[in-house]
């Protein structure tokens, strides 16, 4: 099968497309013919090697798919050949053929593009966890959302307003800012222009928000304390201004705020099966009726991945941006 290796790690060019051995599925995993996979920064990561693939996971890269069942191990139920299915993955995502463990396997909803179930999972997955399963994001609270033209922070922008929650967001550029405006996000700041801490504790007559959603980390985390309600939640997701960050410890104790982390691809298969779960019982029905969307910036096909992993490096997208597999 066709798949994209990375030759080293490095820029866009140690990205190549060789023939490798089509993966051969264990008792309980499925065979997935890929139509389209979605991109993560993740993705980016591991292409310069900064990101240690878990121990026992494929190198290719690749999280989130969408295809037809090809072939199933022998423990496998309750699939069929041609039947179209999507989800996450333990990485292997850029190429022909992937696995998938079967508990973490979902039919498509009729009407559904692979392109958009491909770029559901990881977004509209990680949104739950973090807001509303760790953060516990009521109807009438109010959460801030940083990199809201991201495929995680638009999804996440959606959720929270469909919840009744008041949202406000971080982007870097005007573009962005009328974008997710048109979401309906109520408060929108441009980071380059404004201070995002004044902003929102000048919008929430000095109180903060309830909880926070970070992905940026490093400088952002003094400044997400600042502006957090007595009581909230920092949800910290990623960390693309840098690991460290100092603070004075005493405010976390004395307003009682919460600091939380997460990851989902380094979990074991029970809790990864819980993350679906979770999803599926309160967004899947949402989703299929149209009152969510992923939001799909670009498609490109898999011979420009170098163009692709280009385009979200640039940060001038807004959503997910997602191969195709012919």
């Amino acid at each position: 099968m066709k798949a994209v290796i990375n030759n080293g790690y490095g820029g866009f060019e140690v990205m190549e497309i060789r023939d490798v051995p089509t993966p051969q599925p264990g008792p309980n995993q499925v065979l997935v013919r890929v139509h389209a996979a979605a991109l993560n920064y993740a993705d980016t990561m591991q292409r310069r090697g900064e990101y240690q693939v878990p121990e026992g996971q494929t190198p290719v890269m690749g999280v989130e798919i969408a295809g037809e069942v090809a072939a199933w191990g022998a423990e496998v139920t309750g699939v069929f050949e041609g039947q179209k299915v999507y989800g996450l993955v333990e990485g292997g995502g850029y190429a022909e053929y992937c696995l998938i463990e079967q508990e973490l396997v979902m039919t498509i909803p009729d009407g559904w593009s692979f392109e958009k179930a491909a770029a559901v999972p990881e977004a509209f997955y990680a949104s739950n966890e973090t807001v509303f399963h760790l953060g516990n994001l009521q109807k009438g609270q109010s959460l801030l959302v940083h990199a809201g033209g991201s495929g995680v922070g638009s999804a996440a922008i959606q959720m929270a307003l469909f919840a009744g929650a008041q949202v406000f967001c971080t982007v870097g550029s005007v573009a962005k800012s009328e974008k997710v405006s048109a979401l309906g996000a109520h408060v929108v700041i441009n980071y380059r222009a404004e201070d995002f801490s004044e902003v929102v504790l000048r919008r929430t007559n000095g109180e903060g928000v309830d909880v926070i959603e970070d992905f940026i980390g490093g400088q952002y985390f003094k400044k997400n304390i600042s502006c957090l309600k007595t009581g909230g939640t920092l949800l910290l997701v990623g960390l693309l201004d840098g690991y460290t960050s100092e603070i004075e410890i005493d405010t976390v104790i004395l307003r009682r705020l919460q600091i939380k982390g997460t990851a989902i691809r380094n979990r074991s298969l029970p809790e990864k099966r819980k993350v679906r779960e979770r999803f599926e019982t309160r967004w899947l029905q949402p989703l299929i009726d149209g009152r969510l969307n992923p939001i799909i910036n670009s498609v490109y096909p898999i011979e420009r991945v170098a163009d692709a992993h280009r385009e979200l490096e640039g940060g001038n997208h807004f959503g997910k941006i997602v191969l195709t597999i012919d």
